[in-house]
């Protein structure tokens, strides 16, 4: 298996974990609030340190490596803050209801937003629209996560791991904003399953879109490419937007805060071990 291969794959995992979601809050009564923000803040750890520790000091010694652009560190902090601004953007262009960053509900008896839909308007073609929505507000928010599993896999694979790992926990109450208001509006756990899992799907066309796009222009996605470190960085600024302004606000939402930090602090501390001892 190469390394494209194996990334592909990994970004496939990350992505697939929105049907876990899905799955556990239709044949699961209920979904302990503490558990999902510890894991939530794990899941921020884990990014937040591969992002400052990892690829942005390692996208700095690459550019200078190469030696191939001028001013290359300062392209690399540059490119750094463009990854962070093309995932605001994508958030500035969804509606904020239609732009679910949490689990709206921990349960199906929770008084989830779809339920409030469901007693004011008695309208289930309005629950159908949510969900339909909520699905492709995440498909299009998964994009650039996609690419940053696809970009971490490739670069290492242990790296990868974590990435995928990290990724793959965030998309956990993604697809239970999904599978909801689906569920609620179909009354078939199969559709609104369905639904989720495929709201994921699109961080695999995000990886396959990043690998059409450089291979199209001649970019390297390895070591010595004079792009790489750029992409690197950009990688590292998308993780970091994604810990601080989706998964920290919806662990600390969900659970007590403590519970929160502990899973932030423990998540450094595992990767942090992790590249110690391989």
């Amino acid at each position: 298996m190469n390394g494209i291969t194996g990334a592909l794959i990994l970004t496939l995992i990350a992505g697939g974990a929105t049907g876990i979601g899905g799955a556990l809050v239709l044949f699961k009564k209920k979904l302990s609030s503490n558990f999902l923000a510890g894991a939530l803040g794990l899941s921020a750890g884990v990014m937040i340190f591969i992002s400052l520790a990892e690829l942005f000091p390692e996208a700095q010694a690459e550019i200078s490596a190469t030696g191939s652009l001028r001013h290359g560190e300062a392209l690399v902090l540059l490119a750094f803050f463009v990854g962070m601004g093309i995932i605001t953007l994508i958030d500035f262009l969804i509606p904020e209801y239609e732009n679910p960053h949490e689990a709206s509900g921990l349960s199906l008896n929770a008084k989830t937003p779809a339920v409030g839909i469901l007693e004011q308007t008695g309208s289930e073609k309005a629950l159908h629209r949510l969900g339909l929505m909520s699905a492709l507000a995440i498909a299009i928010h998964n994009f650039p996560e996609g690419i940053a599993t696809f970009i971490g896999a490739l670069n290492d694979p242990q790296m990868g791991t974590g990435i995928t790992f990290a990724i793959a926990i965030h998309n956990i109450p993604e697809g239970i904003a999904v599978a909801i208001p689906i569920y609620y509006a179909t009354k078939s756990k199969g559709k609104a399953l369905l639904y989720a899992t495929l709201s994921g799907m699109s961080e695999v066309i995000g990886a396959l879109l990043c690998l059409g796009v450089t291979s199209l222009f001649g970019i390297e996605l390895s070591e010595g490419g004079a792009a790489f470190p750029l992409i690197l960085a950009a990688v590292a600024g998308i993780m970091i937007y994604i810990s601080l302004d989706e998964l920290l606000p919806t662990a600390e939402k969900y659970g007590k805060h403590h519970v929160a930090i502990a899973g932030v602090v423990g998540g450094m501390a595992i990767m942090g071990i992790s590249l110690l001892i391989m």
